[in-house]
């Protein structure tokens, strides 16, 4: 059979009868362009036309987007307020004043409030920090941060990944003498807090050119500020703090809280992982061999599947204060018996989010007619309030539809939504601001709060806009190819042409290559529940490997001669027995 060419731009589903699969969208093609880049950057010709199909549509755009370097960063100063805020430190640091570092509870909260004590330690600041144990509902988190800051005899205080959106409490704890720093990267949905200085890039009246930072990405922004400003001052020498050193905070905090890793976040967390790989870190080199990682195991991947879920961890169902003190301790061994902590407490998350997930499954079989809607919104008094956000996720990823669960505990619901691309979450928030307590977060994650019997109300509008906002294609998964790369095409230069692109991670995902194939024998399961695939194309033979997709075999059945397949994959450097073979990561196949 000869290969099936499908129009530029056009999308596909399975013909082979398999139901639930992705639409394929292929990719648009540009010869002209693809070609120009090819030969003038001197590109393998697979990765200019992902280039290509990734939005590039001049020369000047690409070699800034490949070669970056830390010299292109960006001016923190170009941030507003970030004079008003060095100032301020500066002048707490010659006054001996007391300052607390008051962080969100997660791992770009954690890897933030890190980064900004070690730092000012550096400088010969009294520094403190805290996160707040969100399994206490029966306090603020600014009051939490009030009580703290009295407590430790601190005069001001510098939030991390939070405050954005607690105006009114930022005030109570102005009006007791004591000033705030707000550091933040959520959008903003309410009044701006009233206070010394107010950093965040989504600010209205932004001037920075980075709307993409997290929360650690905004905190490294007020280090790197306050250096410039010191040595300016002569109250350090130059060279005398090594900001570099601290990117292996940024690039965990970034990874962790799935920053866009385009322009200045790709650079910050490309040099991160730099960082990590000579694993310096005490914590988190301990934390590395918990999970059975090596420096060479580093990347992006690696931050987000297995150290950022063993942090979180502990925001969820344990003491997040503990991950801070990880990335800063030095003992050797206090910081094996830490890693060793987390990762039973990552068990133990694991086990909840197990319960929590059975029991959405169970509601959905029960009642199906909740997926004849465009949203998914569920609540129950069973659930953990900090597993939601997890099991949220794989629901709205599973359904590719707009998700919201919601915990209740003492009559008070706290709720995590996920969403898809065409339907943003704060004007709905916005919009439905009279049903709740307290909401924030970004267009497609985001947080609430709301009493509980406000929630049927709060379902009936959440569902209603997105039935009147979706379309049935809407709510379909997409599978967006990049580029046709064939069997002769996937080789070792081609590999050292895709790490360009690299880190991976959230807006600059994996490339994702298609082509046709046949399978020369039947699939074979792995591991209970993936399928290996044994390939050929003209002369070559590869393997794949589709995690995952046991339960899809059938589909592969031997029949008369070799099975004619379209494959979507990921092809990966395999190292086996030291030796260096090219293995495809199977996202989805077609029968033809």
């Amino acid at each position: 059979m000869p290969p099936i060419s499908p129009p530029s731009g056009t999308s596909t589903s399975s013909p082979s009868g398999s139901t639930g699969g992705p639409v394929w969208i292929y990719p648009t093609i540009e010869p002209a362009l693809a070609r120009r880049i090819t030969q003038e950057l001197h590109l393998h010709p697979v990765t200019a036309q992902l280039l290509v199909s990734r939005g590039f549509t001049n020369m000047e755009e690409i070699p800034p987007f490949i070669y970056a370097k830390l010299p292109d960063l960006f001016d923190p100063f170009l941030m507003i307020d970030m004079s008003a805020a060095v100032r301020r430190i500066h002048e707490a640091i010659k006054g001996g004043e007391g300052i607390l570092i008051y962080g969100d509870n997660d791992v770009d909260g954690m890897t933030g409030t890190a980064l900004l004590h070690e730092f000012l330690m550096s400088v010969g600041a009294k520094v403190f920090f805290h996160l707040p144990n969100r399994s206490d509902l029966s306090t603020t988190l600014m009051s939490q941060a009030l009580s703290t800051a009295q407590g430790k005899q601190c005069s001001l205080v510098i939030t991390v990944d939070c405050g954005i959106t607690a105006a009114k409490e930022i005030a109570t704890v102005v009006e007791k003498g004591i000033d705030v720093i707000v550091t933040d990267h959520h959008e903003p949905t309410a009044k701006i807090p009233l206070c010394v200085a107010t950093l965040n890039p989504k600010l209205v009246n932004n001037t920075y050119p980075n709307r993409e930072l997290t929360g650690v990405g905004v905190a490294f922004k007020l280090a790197h500020a306050l250096t410039s400003h010191l040595i300016r001052v002569g109250q350090i020498e130059r060279g005398s703090v090594d900001l570099k050193s601290l990117l292996d905070l940024v690039a965990l905090g970034t990874v962790a809280d799935m920053g866009a890793l385009v322009g200045e976040n790709r650079i910050l967390v490309r040099y991160g992982l730099e960082v990590l790989r000579g694993m310096k870190r005490v914590g988190l080199k301990k934390l590395f061999e918990v999970c059975d990682l090596g420096s060479g195991d580093v990347s992006a991947n690696a931050l987000a599947s297995k150290i950022a879920p063993r942090l979180n961890s502990l925001g969820r169902i344990a003491d997040p204060v503990k991950g801070v003190e990880l990335l800063l301790i030095r003992d050797p061994i206090a910081a094996e018996q830490l890693a060793k902590e987390l990762d039973l407490n990552n068990i133990e998350r694991q086990k909840i989010e197990q319960v929590m997930a059975e029991d959405v499954a169970l509601r959905l079989i029960n009642e199906p007619e909740v997926l004849d809607d465009k949203a998914i919104i569920m609540a129950s008094s069973n659930w953990h309030p900090g597993i939601i956000a997890i099991v949220t996720t794989w629901i709205a990823k599973l359904h590719h539809r707009p998700t919201c669960m919601i915990a209740i505990t003492d009559g008070v619901g706290k709720g995590s939504i996920r969403t898809i691309r065409e339907f943003p979450l704060l004007p709905l928030l916005k919009e439905n601001s009279d049903l709740l307590l307290n909401f924030g977060g970004h267009d497609y994650a985001a947080g609430l709060s709301l009493r509980e019997e406000n929630i049927p109300e709060f379902r009936r509008r959440f569902i209603a806009k997105a039935n009147m906002s979706l379309s049935d294609n809407d709510v379909v998964s997409k599978l967006v190819i990049d580029a046709r790369a064939d069997f002769d095409e996937i080789t070792f230069d081609l590999m050292e042409s895709l790490q360009l692109l690299e880190p991976h991670g959230n807006e600059n995902p994996p490339p994702i290559l298609y082509t046709d194939a046949k399978q020369i024998r039947p699939p074979r399961v792995v591991g209970g529940a993936h399928l290996k695939f044994y390939l050929r194309q003209g002369d070559r033979q590869l393997e794949g490997i589709a995690f995952g997709m046991a339960d899809r075999r059938s589909e592969l059945a031997q029949r008369d001669g070799e099975l004619s397949l379209r494959i979507a994959f990921t092809p990966q450097v395999n190292t086996f027995q030291n030796k260096l073979s090219i293995q495809l990561l199977i996202r989805d196949f077609i029968v033809l």
